[in-house]
């Protein structure tokens, strides 16, 4: 899976440009920080001109009362920046972390508003990264480097200003500086933005790697694949080593161009402002306060790099994390949207010349499906691998929307539904379930919040889930990221379990005992038939077993309906499904030759050593 191709990147610094929302709540306190943030700057200038008070005046008048006096005000000053940049510090970080918690937030909602084919599209790690390692860039910037061009650029300027006040032949000279600075500034701002993009796009990739090599740990262990795994993992890690070499190799000779300009100036002027101070043109007092003063634009300048690298970081931090931020939800509720209660649906559920196709692919998964399923019925849905089965029932929760034709509901285009509504009355549980990194209760009631101990008890017993009273803690216990901690089988009967809870009106199941041995498989059969008696079902089944829950079949090949009827009518007179359910068969049968549990979980075994909590 790679990065889908994104629009042709925006004028320099637009998209951080177009975070400014966040950063308007917190405007007052910025500029309280600046008013800060100037203070300790102008309490840190003061002290070089009472140095060169204490020079001229105390010390060439041998006035001990004078001395006192000047030193005790340069000592006032120093404690007074110290607490103002303690201050300044304080506000920064913590407005610096709410802006970022913002951004955050805002990306995570607008992931789960996204429709399925973004994801499927987007690699993982990418994402990861951008709601991370970007938004730390560019809490930096705002936190540090923004503040610090502002006044680090004030900085300067009130310093040569004061420096031309001074002795302004040297003073000049020391203005005269600034155009060897913007030239290499420059320079390394178009270097170093291709290099900052490049880096970070290696990042999202080689946390895109680890993710994987985590969750398939299990698969590449027992396939023996962890050399070749570190060996790729090495290739990127390298990759991305030697890309932040680079960058740390041009930040180093910038700095040391930068740090070049300024000591060659000092050199200069103490060259030029001895003969100065002999000819009387400078007293030596204000010689030192002018030495004094340009020591402090040293700082200024030898941040210029950091703020300049940190800047256009910032620039391609911003310009990612708007990739995600633009893409807009495609799965959203039309203008007049209705909402709708599960007590007003009665499940009547049709496909009226249903087409669809993912994006890339030459043809259609689904040809003009046509499917009527009756209030209450159980409808089960059969075909070859491939078929688009799977694809169907997603289309009943909108996890994708149709190209053409339409699905509706008790006669409404389920696109006239409100989408929050529609997947509270539509219950799903697919093939390969997906548990959370939190508690079996927490996953269980995902659908339902409010379920107490006796929903959950009845929805357990229908899944022959009741296992979980056997866990450590219970309903309590955490299951572990993905739900690994527990077996296949397991994982599938609370993924059952849940979908149950909810009471939906109409209930989508994707082969959800795929995972279960026979006796199991057929205890959940039995408890899960008194279910569908009052709700509308549609149920992809690949075991012939699994089709006696189902009151008439429909038999979906290369994306076309071309039977429906009972079990029993579509055996006697469709020669495909019958083709269909043999090859099922004797590839269940083969899985399972020799073992009592066709995932080898029969979900009994020893709790303790299921659960990692």
């Amino acid at each position: 899976m790679t990065i889908p191709e994104v629009p042709p990147r925006p004028p320099f610094g637009h998209n951080l440009w177009r975070l400014r929302r966040y950063v308007r709540p917190y405007t007052g306190q910025l500029g309280w920080l600046l008013v800060v943030a100037f203070a300790a700057t102008g309490a840190s200038l003061a002290v070089p001109l009472i140095i060169r008070q204490v020079i001229d005046g105390p010390i060439a008048n041998r006035d001990p009362g004078g001395l006192y006096r000047l030193g005790v005000l340069a000592l006032l000053l120093g404690l007074a920046e110290a607490v103002l940049i303690f201050v300044r510090r304080w506000v920064q970080s913590s407005t610096a972390l709410a802006i970022e918690s913002a951004i955050r937030d805002d990306i995570y909602a607008h992931l789960q508003r996204l429709h399925v084919g973004f994801h499927d599209r987007w690699q993982s790690g990418q994402l990861l990264s951008r709601a991370t390692a970007d938004l730390s860039v560019i809490r930096r910037f705002l936190s540090f480097g923004l503040l610090f061009l502002i006044v680090n650029t004030a900085t300067y300027l009130a310093v040569v200003g004061l420096l031309i006040h001074l002795y302004w032949p040297l003073g000049l000279l020391v203005a005269a500086s600034a155009v060897p600075l913007f030239t290499v500034s420059r320079r390394f701002t178009r270097s170093y933005l291709a290099a900052s993009r490049q880096m970070q796009d290696e990042q999202g990739d080689l946390t895109t790697l680890i993710e994987e090599s985590t969750q398939g740990l299990r698969t590449i262990k027992s396939f023996g694949r962890r050399p070749e795994m570190a060996h790729r993992f090495a290739v990127r890690a390298r990759q991305l080593h030697d890309t932040a070499t680079g960058k740390g190799r041009l930040i180093a000779r910038t700095s040391a161009e930068f740090d070049l300009v300024p000591n060659l100036t000092l050199a200069v002027v103490l060259v030029a402002g001895a003969p100065a101070v002999a000819y009387g043109k400078l007293t030596i007092g204000e010689l030192v306060a002018f030495v004094t003063l340009q020591l402090m634009l040293i700082w200024p300048i030898e941040s210029l790099g950091w703020i300049i690298a940190n800047g256009q970081e910032a620039v391609t931090a911003a310009d990612r994390i708007q990739e995600v931020l633009d893409t807009a939800p495609t799965i959203v509720d039309r203008p007049h949207a209705v909402p709708l209660r599960r007590a007003a649906v009665h499940g009547d559920l049709r496909f009226e010349r249903v087409t669809f196709g993912y994006p890339g692919l030459a043809r259609p998964v689904l040809h003009e499906v046509t499917l009527a399923v009756r209030p209450g019925e159980t409808m089960a849905i059969v075909g070859a691998t491939g078929s688009g089965k799977t694809t169907l029932l997603s289309l009943v929760p909108r996890l994708y929307d149709v190209d053409a034709g339409r699905i509706s509901l008790d006669g409404q285009d389920i696109r006239d539904l409100q989408l929050a509504g529609l997947r509270r009355v539509v219950g799903v549980a697919f093939e390969e379930p997906t548990l959370f990194s939190m508690s079996v209760r927490e996953n269980l009631t995902l659908g339902r919040p409010d379920a107490d101990d006796d929903a959950i008890r009845d929805a357990l017993a229908v899944a022959q889930a009741d296992f979980v009273y056997g866990l450590p803690w219970g309903l309590e216990t955490r299951v572990g990221e993905q739900g690994l901690s527990l077996s296949g089988g397991q994982r599938q009967r609370l993924a059952l379990a849940r979908a149950v809870l909810g009471q939906p009106g109409v209930l989508v199941l994707d082969d959800p005992l795929s995972a279960l041995d026979v006796h199991t498989e057929a205890l959940v059969e039995a408890a899960l038939s008194r279910v569908l008696r009052d709700t509308t079902a549609l149920l992809v089944v690949h075991r012939p077993s699994t089709v006696a829950l189902a009151d008439r079949v429909a038999l979906l090949a290369d994306g076309r309906i071309t039977a429906v009827g009972t079990h029993s009518e579509l055996l006697a007179t469709v020669p495909d499904y019958r083709a269909v359910l043999s090859a099922t068969e004797a590839a269940d049968t083969s899985a399972r030759a020799g073992e009592p549990d066709a995932a080898g979980l029969t979900g009994e075994s020893d709790a303790s050593g299921l659960i990692r909590s």
